[in-house]
């Protein structure tokens, strides 16, 4: 079983990169394999309509300039995807966004029917809208969602803040053990349910 997990933040080391660290991390330990894949500064082209994809059945994007085709054909190998973002003014980053709506249009049949989770990380607010809108397009392809003991949500402004999350990065490995309980069941029929953490609530006035 293997796990394609997508870092939409530009940032080297910043507080996405360490949400999505603590659920590789979690998944490795359950014994599900988890590659993290970083769009970091490239440029990545929105979809422009050109419907091409379809008309010739290609199974890949028409333009093969960005990493869209490399990432999809990750798919291939992967059972289930995890996406993560920063909030940009209420919004995940526009990059991975343009990325995730050309790799579903254009090589569906990867995607369509495997479980998907998204994370989303912030300063102060808007990321309850910013993970809702991630999640909107898998849903559109008949993925499960996976969810965790909260929203998949954890705070943090300069590198390496959100460490200190302590119920977020919970929140991350709750839904790592339910993401690979999840493909335990899809591909044997068997494991239990996970056992949870004692839930360590945290407030942000410290």
């Amino acid at each position: 079983m293997k796990v394609l997990i997508i870092n939409g933040s530009p940032r080297v080391g910043g507080n996405t990169q360490v949400a999505l660290n603590e659920i590789k991390k979690t998944l490795e330990a359950d014994g599900v394999e988890a590659e993290i894949v970083a769009l970091g500064t490239r440029p990545v082209r929105h979809c422009i309509a050109c419907n091409q994809c379809m008309q010739h059945a290609l199974n890949r994007c028409i333009f093969d300039d960005d990493v869209c085709n490399t990432i999809s054909a990750k798919m291939d190998t992967a059972d289930a995807i995890v996406i993560g973002s920063p909030v940009y003014y209420g919004q995940p980053n526009g990059g991975l966004m343009s990325l995730v709506q050309r790799m579903l249009y254009s090589a569906g049949s990867k995607f369509a029917g495997k479980p998907a989770a998204a994370v989303a990380i912030c300063r102060r607010g808007g990321a309850t809208a910013a993970y809702q809108t991630m999640l909107m397009p898998f849903e559109m392809m008949n993925m499960p969602i996976v969810t965790s003991q909260y929203w998949n949500i954890a705070y943090g402004l300069e590198k390496g803040e959100s460490e200190r999350d302590i119920e977020g990065m919970q929140t991350m490995r709750t839904l790592a053990h339910n993401l690979a309980w999840l493909l335990q069941k899809i591909h044997t029929g068997l494991g239990d349910a996970p056992q949870r953490e004692p839930w360590q609530g945290m407030h942000f006035i410290r």
